[in-house]
């Protein structure tokens, strides 16, 4: 199969193998660089390496590639209905020219994947705000976790977005109902948590301070702000002090009673960062099931200073 391809301004200085994995499908990184080093791909008529930059209205042409394995492998695309798009449009907390901020519903993906379809990139590529661009996905928030979410809406906004989340300049601070009665009121966690990649064990550093804000013999109300960003790293450190969130099904401490709202009480509720001396802060609101447990839990909850 011969393809062509021109670079738009969206894909401006991208790494070509990144290049590549978005318009064709989940390729093998040695199969790239096979096909590099034959001639089969090549940049305005030229061979080039995995690493070079592309620029806007370069030509990419790619010759005697089997594309339909790769094809096949391909994410669908989630196709969201005017009403979901419009109800992500309402949970929109600011608009501006470049970025927006969204206070996330619990179990949605910020992306699509093999086991979740419905995603914000594939919504919000549909709403008008996005019209003559797309969704940057600049950091991440799991599935069921609720709160301020940032998406940028050109590419140059997204790099610098990422670096502030990669260098640590933007502080984010968490809510979560726990079970049972945190000992300390406030301090920090050092951990180093266990990961696999196949059947490589990875362990990595993770930090977090935290404040109890409102506890007893039942519960405790957390707040908690994360010096570094691992997976699920909230989550696996108060699993790892026995006190896990309530309706978390993966890192669970306790039994769940039955009639027990099931949502896990983990929420994005403030982000802080700066753009060129300019300061930005956002807050997110409670979800109603949130609110629930707090007062079920007799917990409460006053607004962060």
């Amino acid at each position: 199969m011969n393809k062509s391809f021109t670079v738009d301004s969206t894909c401006n200085n991208m790494r070509l193998d990144r290049w590549l994995r978005i318009k064709l499908g989940k390729i093998p990184q040695g199969l790239i660089e096979k096909n590099l080093r034959l001639g089969k791909i090549k940049i305005n008529k030229k061979k080039a390496k995995s690493s070079l930059k592309i620029k806007t209205n370069d030509k990419i042409d790619v010759f005697n590639f089997n594309l339909k394995k790769i094809i096949e492998e391909k994410k669908i695309k989630f196709t969201p209905s005017k009403e979901i798009i419009k109800a992500n449009e309402n949970l929109i907390i600011d608009d501006n020219e470049n970025f927006i901020v969204l206070n996330k519903s619990a179990g949605i993906s910020v992306q699509g994947g093999t086991k979740s379809k419905k995603n914000l990139i594939d919504i919000f590529s549909k709403s008008e705000i996005f019209e003559g661009t797309k969704p940057y996905s600049v950091h991440r928030l799991d599935k069921d976790t609720s709160g301020v979410f940032i998406m940028a809406k050109n590419r140059q906004t997204a790099q610098l977005l990422t670096s502030l989340f990669r260098l640590r300049k933007v502080h984010k601070t968490y809510l979560a109902v726990c079970n049972g009665e945190i000992e300390n009121n406030s301090g920090e966690w050092n951990d180093e948590l266990i990961k696999y990649d196949k059947e490589k064990k990875i362990i990595e550093k993770a930090r977090t301070i935290f404040k109890v804000i409102d506890k007893n013999s039942n519960a405790s109300l957390v707040e908690m702000k994360p010096i570094t960003g691992r997976k699920h790293q909230l989550r696996k450190q108060l699993y790892n002090i026995g006190h896990s969130i309530y309706g978390d099904q993966k890192y669970k401490s306790h039994k769940f009673f039955k009639g027990e709202n099931k949502n896990l009480m983990l929420h994005s509720y403030q982000i802080r960062f700066m753009v060129k001396d300019k300061k930005y802060t956002y807050r997110a609101l409670l979800p109603d099931y949130f609110k629930k447990i707090l007062k079920t839990k007799r917990l409460n909850f006053l607004d962060l200073k």
